[in-house]
């Protein structure tokens, strides 16, 4: 079929500020597409890791089945220990988001997990963050918000699997 063409090394630092503008354009494929070709040729690209979960996640709400994989593989590609907490958090908020928005038999119960699993990970990230640094603090304010604003939002039983990343 066809052959995808290689970024030059010395472009990824503009190719990573175009996947953050295609994403504040709300073109997520877009910018999956730019991650992907920077980790061709730095695998261990932690920008372009985190990037990609995101812009991944952003595709949650629109039934993309590759989505979830996707953001999963990037997050199991994270090194720091704060964004990986960070941003295991935004995941499981993320997907928690969306199936609240698609419904579905049970749906309030994984929401519920979903989200407390999002606030152990915000709660985790707290405590690495750098001083100043509250972005997992607003996150896990969030998570309970949407928790206080949904009590139909009920823990699963005690036999339901847990949420899990990797």
């Amino acid at each position: 079929m066809f052959e995808l063409k290689r970024l030059h090394p010395e472009a990824i630092p503009a190719a990573l500020e175009k996947a953050r503008h295609y994403r504040l354009l709300n073109e997520p494929t877009e910018a999956e597409s730019i991650c992907l070709d920077v980790l061709e040729i730095e695998p261990a690209n932690q920008k372009a890791l985190v990037l990609l979960l995101l812009a991944a996640t952003d595709r949650f709400d629109h039934g993309h089945g590759d989505a979830l994989p996707r953001a999963r593989a990037a997050f199991a590609r994270i090194e720091s220990p704060y964004e990986k907490a960070y941003f295991g958090g935004i995941l499981l908020e993320r997907w928690a988001k969306a199936r609240l928005k698609n419904g579905g038999m049970g749906s309030g119960e994984v929401v519920y997990d979903l989200l407390r699993k999002a606030m152990e990970n915000f709660e985790e990230a707290i405590g690495l963050a750098e001083a100043g640094n509250d972005d997992a603090l607003l996150r896990w304010n969030t998570c309970v918000r949407i928790l206080e604003r949904r009590p139909d939002l009920k823990p699963a039983p005690e036999h339901a699997q847990p949420v899990m990343l990797e």
